[in-house]
């Protein structure tokens, strides 16, 4: 799987930072409960509801590595709708290329 450019160039341009984060990023993943799919699909609706974009990708091709549906992936983008409004609406175009690997 493909990180986006701006992760990409974080690791490259600050490698102790990006370091630091992935620590933090797998010692969260190893605490969390959720198994794996059902985790990457509530972080596609984090990503979508924030308007981050940029990672929806990498997480749903992630999520579709361990199981999660076309379906699945549309209804995690989605599940913030009335939180948040139309701003998950922005994430579809993403999702949807990276699920159907017009984007690898």
């Amino acid at each position: 799987m493909t990180v986006s450019k701006a992760f990409a160039l974080f690791i490259q341009e600050a490698p102790t930072h990006a370091e630091a984060w992935m620590q933090v990023a797998k010692s969260l993943d190893a605490a969390s409960a959720l198994d794996k799919k059902t985790e990457e699909l509530a972080y596609i609706a984090i990503l979508a509801a924030t308007g981050n974009n940029s990672g929806i990708p990498f997480h749903v091709l992630s999520a579709k590595s361990h199981g999660a549906t076309r379906q699945e992936v549309m209804s995690a983008v989605l599940v913030g709708l009335p939180a948040v409004g139309a701003v998950v609406i922005g994430a579809i175009p993403a999702a949807v290329e990276a699920y159907d690997g017009q984007n690898e």
